[in-house]
C-alpha cells in the first residue's frame, strides 16, 4: 500500500513576512492520517485552525492567502510547494503571525526543515486526485491572454511559459518542464526565488505590501538587470519559481495530483481559478489509492531525494 506521510518530529524556524515585515515563528508538527496541512494561528487568544483547501483561498494578490472567518494566513504557497514536492500529506503548522516567513524567498529552507524533521509513513492509504478530463481556464485576449490547464497523465508534470518583456528575464530560459517522476524537486525547483522589480517597490509599500522584501529573500531587478550580487541560482530561475508557486497553489486541493499542468503567464489567481473549476466538474476527476505501490506512477512510491 502506498501510505500517507507526515513528519517524524517537530522543527522550527524564525523569519519575517515578505509583505507585512513582521517577525514570525513557525513550527512544523506531525499530524494524524487524513488531517491534511493545517495552519494554527497560535498568536491569538484562542488559537484558530486554518485548513489548506481550495475554497479557503480568499486573496491571491502577490501571494496566496487563506482564511477562516476573520483569521487569515498569507504567503502559504512556498511551504505548500515544499509539501507537494516532498509528498507530505499531514502536518500542523503553528504560526505566530498572519504571514508565513519568506526565509530566502524560495522553498529550499522549507525543504531543509521538512527533511530535518524526517518523513514518516502512516498506516493509511495515500489518496490521489486523478484528472480524467481536461479542464482549462483563460483570461484576457491577444498578447494579454493567459491560461492554465489540467489534463490526464499517469504521474505529475508541469509545463510553464512566461513573458515579461524585461531584458533580465528575456535573457534567461522562459519555458520549463518538470516531471515529479523523473526530475528532482529539491535540486531542480526548490531553490528558485521569488522576484520583483524596483519600479514596483514604492507602489507595493504604499499598499502595505513588500515591507519585508529585500535582496536576501528575492531577486530584485531595475529596468535592465538583476541587482543581486550573486546573480541567479538557475539560468531559468524566473520560470522555475512560477512552477514552484504553481505546485503550492495546486496542492491546496488537499491531495497529490495525478495530472499534467500546462500554463502560459498564470499566477496565484488563475491557478486557484483552475482548481476551483476542477472541483465544479466532478466528472473530470476521481480519488484513487494504490494498494500495490508498484502500480503507482514513477516517483510517488519513493521518498523525495535529498539535495
Amino acid at each position: 500500500m502506498l501510505k500517507q506521510r507526515t513528519l517524524k518530529s517537530l522543527t522550527s524556524a524564525v523569519g519575517v513576512g515578505v509583505h507585512t515585515g513582521q517577525r514570525v515563528e513557525l513550527t512544523l508538527r506531525p499530524a494524524p492520517p487524513d488531517t491534511g496541512i493545517v495552519f494554527r494561528r497560535i498568536d491569538l487568544a484562542v488559537p484558530v485552525e486554518v485548513p489548506m483547501t481550495v475554497t479557503a483561498v480568499t486573496d491571491t494578490r502577490m501571494a496566496t492567502t487563506v482564511s477562516v472567518g476573520s483569521t487569515k494566513v498569507s504567503t502559504v504557497e512556498h511551504l505548500m510547494s515544499a509539501c507537494s514536492g516532498l509528498g507530505i500529506d499531514n502536518m500542523y503548522v503553528d504560526i505566530t503571525a498572519e504571514e508565513v516567513p519568506i526565509l530566502d524567498g524560495s522553498a529550499a529552507a522549507f525543504v531543509y526543515l521538512l527533511q530535518t524533521a524526517g518523513i514518516e509513513l502512516q498506516n493509511a492509504p495515500r489518496r490521489f486526485l486523478r484528472v480524467n478530463q481536461a479542464v482549462e481556464v483563460r483570461e484576457g485576449t491577444g498578447s494579454a491572454e493567459k491560461w492554465a490547464r489540467l489534463e490526464p497523465y499517469h504521474g505529475y508534470k508541469l509545463s510553464f511559459d512566461i513573458i515579461f518583456d524585461h531584458p533580465a528575464v528575456d535573457s534567461t530560459g522562459q519555458h520549463v518542464e518538470f516531471d515529479l517522476g523523473s526530475d528532482s524537486y529539491t535540486r531542480d525547483i526548490a531553490r528558485a526565488r521569488t522576484f520583483g522589480f524596483t519600479r514596483d517597490a514604492e507602489m507595493l509599500r504604499a499598499n502595505g505590501l513588500g515591507l519585508g522584501g529585500g535582496m536576501d529573500n528575492a531577486i530584485l531587478m531595475d529596468d535592465y538587470k538583476v541587482l543581486n550580487a550573486g546573480g541567479l541560482r538557475y539560468d531559468d530561475e524566473f520560470v522555475k519559481h512560477k512552477v514552484l508557486d504553481a505546485m503550492g497553489d495546486l496542492y491546496m486541493l488537499g491531495k497529490p495530483l495525478l495530472a499534467s499542468y500546462t500554463a502560459m503567464k498564470s499566477g496565484h489567481a488563475l491557478n486557484n481559478k483552475l482548481v476551483r473549476e476542477l472541483m465544479l466538474r466532478p466528472e473530470a476527476w476521481e480519488i484513487v489509492t494504490f494498494e500495490d505501490a508498484a502500480k503507482a506512477p514513477s516517483g510517488f512510491a519513493q521518498l523525495a531525494r535529498a539535495w
